[in-house]
C-alpha cells in the first residue's frame, strides 16, 4: 500500500522555517529535485520524503555557519 504523501506546501513551510530560507526558494528547490527524482525513479511513494531530506541538506550545506 502508498504511504500517504506530504502536503508540499507543509513540506516548503517547514523546510523554510527550519532553514530561514525564503519559501519561494525552498519550493523551487523541493520542485526541482522532486522533479529529478521522479524522471530517475521508478519507486515513487517516498520521492517527497527524500526530496525534502535532500533540500534540507543543500540549504544546510550553503548556509552560512
Amino acid at each position: 500500500m502508498a504511504q500517504p504523501q506530504p502536503n508540499a506546501d507543509e513540506v516548503v513551510k517547514a523546510i523554510a522555517a527550519e532553514t530561514n530560507t525564503p519559501p519561494e526558494t525552498v519550493s523551487k528547490l523541493y520542485s526541482d529535485t522532486l522533479a529529478e527524482y521522479k524522471a530517475d525513479g521508478r519507486i515513487l511513494d517516498y520521492m517527497p520524503l527524500l526530496a525534502a531530506k535532500r533540500v534540507r541538506e543543500t540549504l544546510r550545506l550553503s548556509s552560512p555557519g
